[in-house]
């Protein structure tokens, strides 16, 4: 699952962080996990990669980020307003400089007209700025959106370093 292109992809954004002196963490619920597990293929990332939290379930994102309920209904789970939600609960839950978060519709199911398969929202907390946040709609499988969910999540990083 992890490319080589998202290994050199990871390599570079660990690199960019150790210059920064910026630690990170993630929250991610349709990856599963994927943005730590390519950090964490580059030996010694652990200087840079402080903590994943892995929250597939509207509870665990609720439990382990304090995303609240609220918000998740009232918005959708796959919107940007959780997206940030969560990025602002793993800043505030790790000793991290910066926090990406993503939450999305990976497929085959589960489209709808106005969230369709594809579809991924972003969000990019970072201590003393304002959290941020986007949305993407990746073209191809379910492997296909979640390795580009990944790489679009690096830049995001990188964009804000």
């Amino acid at each position: 699952m992890i490319d080589d292109t998202l290994l050199h992809e990871a390599e570079a954004l660990l690199s960019a962080c150790r210059a920064k002196g910026v630690k990170l963490a993630t929250a991610e619920s349709c990856t599963g996990g994927l943005i730590a597990a390519a950090l964490t293929a580059i030996a010694g990332s652990s200087d840079v990669v402080d903590r994943g939290f892995v929250t597939y379930s509207n509870e665990a994102k609720h439990e382990m980020l304090g995303v609240p309920m609220e918000l998740i209904a009232r918005h959708g789970v796959v919107s940007e307003a959780v997206a940030r939600a969560m990025a602002e609960g793993a800043l505030a839950r790790s000793r991290a400089g910066i926090a990406v978060s993503v939450t999305g519709i990976a497929g085959p199911g589960g489209g709808s007209a106005g969230k369709p398969v594809g579809l991924v929202c972003f969000g990019l907390a970072q201590r003393g700025a304002p959290v941020a946040s986007d949305s993407r709609i990746f073209p191809g499988d379910r492997t296909a959106v979640r390795a580009a969910t990944v790489g679009y999540a690096f830049a995001l990083i990188l964009t804000r370093l």
